[in-house]
């Protein structure tokens, strides 16, 4: 499908699909917006189905649907200034026919661009605003607060990333030293609770439970700069922004998170929430796990890991363990033949965790297949291919499903991995203690874009921040780091509805509990675990570790320090 260009940074298209999204990504689309309410018309696409296919490539996505026939109303256009305002460009408006988005557009410029300009506009892309008459020539409206526009272009600190290692970070450095100035950089309005996602598949908890506004959490004293990063530049200690704006700093810290590569698996995007085919790695997907799992009561069910790095390497299990205790308690689970195919050659990277996870392993009747990896997903046909490694090579197998439960390969966002920031693996290459870049010694690096060996975990952020924070403020006067990182991690590994494997290891797959052994034993499935990441750990996430309080987690001392 081809899209009618308004302006540069706006083009509209007639009601576009799942695959419309994709060509749209690969166009240089940022973000897709909908003006049309769902169920006008027969084969229309769903916006939700459209929401997630353009999540799923990266792409922001709003709604601000108008009736067919009538003209936009101010609060749409008053949204539609908003939306154009925060959300990233170029955006791609759609409706049943464009007409609609480009009106929006065009009540949205009014007082901005002039009468004709906007009526040129429209020409060239074949629509006839003339119809909005006088509303086109409003006296210019103020423009709308952008919290992407900061108030100075330098600060001692940048942060790239506004997700728990950007945020986590900035509270814990402003708590040590409350006037330093911080920049966080984030696009994002809305902050996930990620942790959660698999217990919204397992109906522990609902969506909503594990997202909040992104603005009520930047701590005191930062500024949230709501753009993009577009490029680093660490020679000139300087960051590009989407909008084209340049950030300078003293001290730079990289927290982007890493992306999920959907494409990486041949088919998938196409499918995803449909088909069977879902994943907890995404927001919108995560009830649909819950849905397909309360549906089936016979057939086959697949759940796969790709290869490592991925965030959460307990996740892909937690997924199938909890579907499975749903089976069981609904009588359904002897119907089901249930897969796990993983590409490690071992259930879980630390061994002392291996037999408690066989447990349920033997327990639910899993069929397990190590170094398997999903290549391709036909959704339509309900057929996934797996490369499997054999002692006699690698062969291909197909297999027929009833559900699929995808965990995507993970890679560090382009704009890392292009960087010179970036190793060969395309993660910010780091000391795995200081977390300071082994080249750069103003930048660092935590979260999962940091190139550690540590397992990539929340935990893992709530050590990491503070160490940070102390060596961060430490090279802003000039001194060497003092904190050290020991590589900590942790994977709540649940294993049925009510307890956990507490899986906690440092760096070399040393085990490094938290708590005493007496109270909670980690290699063992306990009801104590379930308690603390259901009811304990989210109050202490939203609360606690994004807010820089740093319970049970002072950051050690560099020898000498």
């Amino acid at each position: 499908m081809s899209f009618r260009c308004l302006t540069p940074e706006f083009s509209i298209s007639p009601q576009i699909s799942v695959a419309d999204v994709n060509a749209a990504a690969s166009q240089g689309f940022r973000t897709i917006l909908c003006a049309r309410p769902d169920g006008e018309g027969a084969g229309q696409t769903p916006s939700s189905e459209i929401e997630q296919a353009a999540r799923c490539r990266g792409l922001e996505f709003v709604a601000i649907p108008v009736r067919s026939g009538a003209l936009p109303d101010e609060d749409a256009v008053a949204a539609m200034r908003a939306a154009l305002q925060q959300m990233p460009g170029p955006v791609l408006g759609y409706c049943q026919s464009g007409n609609r988005a480009a009106r929006l557009w065009a009540l949205a410029q009014a007082g901005s661009l002039s009468k004709d300009a906007i009526l040129t506009a429209g020409k060239a892309a074949g629509m006839d605003l003339s119809v909005l008459g006088d509303r086109l020539t409003v006296a210019s409206h103020p423009s709308l607060p952008s919290m992407g526009k900061a108030s100075s272009r330098r600060f001692n600190v940048i942060i790239a990333g506004g997700g728990a290692a950007g945020l986590s970070t900035a509270a814990s450095i402003l708590k040590r030293r409350p006037g330093v100035s911080v920049a966080i950089v984030e696009p994002s309005a809305t902050h996930y609770y990620q942790p959660g996602w698999t217990l919204v598949g397992g109906g522990v908890f609902k969506p909503e439970q594990t997202c909040r506004s992104e603005e009520k959490l930047i701590p005191a004293g930062a500024t949230w700069v709501r753009q993009s990063v577009a490029a680093f530049h660490p020679d000139k200690r300087e960051v590009l922004l989407d909008d084209d704006a340049v950030l300078s700093y003293d001290i730079l810290i990289v927290a982007t998170g890493l992306s999920l590569d959907w494409t990486g698996i041949a088919g998938l995007p196409e499918t995803l929430g449909r088909n069977g085919v879902t994943s907890n790695y995404l927001y919108d997907l995560a009830p649909y796990t819950w849905k397909l799992v309360q549906d089936l009561s016979h057939g086959t069910a697949l759940f796969t890991q790709p290869p490592m790095p991925i965030k959460c390497a307990g996740a892909p299990q937690k997924a199938m363990y909890l579907s499975c205790d749903a089976w069981r308690r609904r009588g359904v689970l002897k119907d089901i033949s249930v897969e796990f195919d993983t590409t490690t050659p071992a259930l879980f990277g630390v061994a002392a965790f291996v037999p408690a996870l066989m447990t349920y392993i033997e327990r639910y009747g899993i069929d397990l297949h190590l170094r398997s990896k999903l290549v391709a997903v036909d959704g339509p046909q309900r057929v996934a291919t797996f490369e499997r490694v054999t002692e006699n090579g690698t062969t291909q197998v197909q297999r027929s499903f009833d559900m699929l439960h995808v965990v995507p390969p993970q890679v560090a966002p382009e704009v890392v991995r292009t960087s010179p920031l970036a190793g060969a693996d395309g993660f910010v290459t780091v000391d795995p203690a200081t977390l300071r870049h082994t080249a750069f010694t103003d930048v660092f690096a935590l979260g999962d874009v940091a190139g550690t060996s540590n397992a990539k975990t929340a935990a893992a952020i709530r050590k990491q921040a503070p160490v940070v924070a102390v060596n961060a403020l430490a090279a802003l006067d000039g001194k060497a780091p003092t904190a050290i990182y020991d590589g900590y991690g942790a994977c709540p590994l649940t294993v049925e509805r009510g307890r956990i494997v507490l899986a906690e290891f440092a760096y070399g797959g040393r085990l490094e509990p938290t708590l005493p052994l007496w109270l909670l034993r980690g290699t063992e499935p306990t009801r104590l675990a379930w308690f603390l990441k259901e009811r304990v750990m989210p109050p202490l996430y939203w609360n606690g570790m994004l807010r820089g309080h740093e319970l049970l987690v002072a950051p050690r001392k560099a020898p000498g320090a």
